[in-house]
């Protein structure tokens, strides 16, 4: 119904924007890394509304990829769309894609609120529907894997790693190093 949103943002609360779009304000769920933005940016949001008995909610996503796969993690049963939301939040589209690929149960009984049952009911549902194949997104694995396990190792905890991971840029190298150093960053700023 709603499927894009561009305005300005007026307020960032704990887990949503206010974005002011012609006249209007419209509070918007979103994920971690949207956080960032400022009052007074200027915003655009691939959006989805779920309309329930007792709900009427918007939640908005940087790309239209990241939405679809909301919507796909939101179609598993059990799942709604708060936990949808956290799983979009500390985990990527590739982490989602290697932990169903690779049937790793873990990732998802990691991410706050999911527990191992409903980790289950995620990889079965999103089995055949994620694309790609492993060998496309594996030699990423391990860099983000041996990343989160050095930054659960200095003291953080994995959402705090999740959320650092989610911030490192789509174009940074490949490498460790690289990589646990722009984490790093994350946290200084």
């Amino acid at each position: 119904m709603i499927a894009f949103i561009e305005g300005e943002v007026i307020e960032v609360g704990e887990d949503n924007l206010v974005v002011k779009v012609g006249g209007v304000g419209l509070r918007i769920f979103v994920p971690v890394e949207l956080k960032s933005l400022r009052p007074g940016e200027s915003t655009q949001l691939f959006t989805q509304l779920i309309v329930r008995e007792d709900l009427l909610a918007l939640y908005g996503f940087a790309t239209q990829l990241e939405c679809d796969f909301f919507n796909l993690v939101l179609g598993a049963n059990g799942v709604g769309p708060r936990t949808a939301l956290a799983i979009i939040s500390m985990m990527s589209i590739d982490m989602i894609r290697r932990a169903v690929l690779s049937e790793q149960v873990e990732m998802f009984a990691r991410v706050p609120g999911v527990g191992k049952k409903t980790a289950q009911k995620i990889l079965f549902h999103l089995q055949g529907k994620v694309g790609g194949t492993l060998s496309e997104t594996l030699p990423t694995l391990d860099v983000d894997t041996e990343v989160m396990e050095a930054l659960t190792g200095l003291g953080y905890s994995v959402v705090e790693a999740q959320a650092a991971l989610q911030a490192i840029p789509r174009d940074a190298e490949k490498d460790v190093e690289t990589r646990l150093r722009l984490a790093l960053q994350y946290f200084s700023s």
